[in-house]
């Protein structure tokens, strides 16, 4: 199973999305071919409401614990209510990587 894979099985258990990307990013940055180390996750959830931002953030962290200690070296998150998501127009694209 990739990391991606167990990234959205961990999300989707946890937090009952209504919504859910997973995105290796990794080829953006400058790691080895095939690497799953960078990730972009858009996550839409009740579990979110009444959460701040960081809240939204320890949540989706708290989550993927095992994941950020044993090889996922950047998470992007953009972490929404179900009403947050049906408003929103388009995420924020990724920068590109600086090093």
């Amino acid at each position: 199973m990739s990391v991606a894979d167990i990234i959205h099985a961990k999300l989707t258990e946890a937090l009952a999305p209504v919504h859910l990307e997973v995105i290796n990013e990794s080829h953006m940055h400058h790691v080895p071919k095939n690497s799953e180390t960078h990730f972009k996750v858009v996550i839409a959830s009740a579990a979110f409401e009444g959460l701040r931002l960081i809240g939204r953030h320890r949540a989706v962290n708290a989550a993927l614990a095992d994941e950020l200690v044993a090889g996922v070296h950047a998470l992007s998150m953009h972490t929404y209510t179900p009403d947050e998501w049906q408003a929103l127009e388009a995420v924020p694209s990724s920068p590109k990587c600086r090093g």
